[in-house]
């Protein structure tokens, strides 16, 4: 299985959202990752085929999208931004009905509704109204629907978006485990979310692609660049205005900032292990603080 796409773009009016856009992707799982805007959403909705291309191709075993789009949406799996349900029916009944609209023989459709029941760890809410689902399980569920068909391809958009820590880790865990001779491509704008499960890293920004790399080569590629050091408020203000700052906390002896910089950038600093946020703020240049 491979999914081909050359200079895809995308314009709306005289805007592009995405242009020149170039990925060859084989099994396991892509991180898409950059900032609101930057082109991520309208790339899955071009790739699930509810979005026309402006310009380029999508290729999926070598044919084109647009001629044999019946082809990739038999092997698709695809959990949107915003995910709807129908707030009176149960999980299983929920699951039951998308089978039935994703064309499914009665018979297989029971067989495998309980199959993504069990694999999302859905099984004991399995017959509740979804209106008792938390967060989290409503994410699960619409990862369950998006495998009904045992998918080969299979996109989600922001997943974990507004989940709790606890709920994020769990559902993390849960793409992590989809990756074998399945290619999982997973949107997102929190980077934790990438470096817990993605082996590939690509960055758009602006609707370009930045990068196309790995977790391990983008941490490489910013060690030596990262800061922490200790200072009075005055100071730490004169440093946020003048580097990229990935954390910064008050505490009872001074504010302790983490920086990145080619250079030294206080005589107190001292360099740290960076993390993939570093790494991706120093690639896409945008200073983002956490206090």
């Amino acid at each position: 299985m491979e999914l081909t796409i050359e200079n895809l773009g995308r314009r709306y009016g005289n805007q592009w959202a995405l242009r020149q856009l170039s990925l060859r992707c084989g099994p396991g799982m892509l991180g898409l990752v950059g900032p609101n805007g930057a082109g991520k959403t309208t790339l899955m909705r071009m790739l699930v085929t509810l979005l026309e291309p402006t310009e380029g191709t999508i290729r999926w075993d070598g044919q084109d999208t647009r001629a044999h789009g019946e082809a990739l949406r038999e092997a698709l799996g695809y959990l949107p931004q915003e995910f709807g349900i129908y707030r009176e029916f149960t999980g299983r009944q929920f699951l039951r009905y998308l089978a039935a609209m994703k064309g499914l023989p009665k018979d297989l459709a029971k067989r495998r509704v309980d199959e993504v029941l069990e694999l999302v760890n859905l099984e004991r809410v399995a017959d509740r109204k979804l209106t008792t689902y938390s967060g989290g399980a409503k994410q699960r569920l619409g990862i369950a629907q998006a495998l009904l068909n045992d998918p080969e391809l299979l996109i989600v958009d922001e997943p974990t978006a507004g989940l709790d820590p606890a709920e994020r880790v769990r559902f993390r865990t849960l793409l992590a485990s989809l990756t074998t001779n399945r290619i999982v491509m997973l949107s997102t704008h929190i980077i934790g979310d990438v470096e817990a499960v993605a082996s590939r890293l690509v960055i758009l920004q602006e609707g370009r692609m930045l990068a196309d790399t790995t977790p391990e080569a983008i941490l490489a590629s910013t060690a030596g660049k990262v800061w922490s050091v200790t200072t009075d408020q005055a100071t730490a203000m004169q440093l946020q205005a003048t580097y990229q700052v990935s954390a910064m906390i008050h505490q009872p002896n001074g504010v302790l900032l983490r920086l990145i910089s080619p250079g030294r950038p206080h005589e107190a600093a001292t360099v740290v292990e960076p993390s993939l946020e570093d790494a991706y703020l120093l690639a896409t240049g945008k200073q983002e603080v956490s206090a």
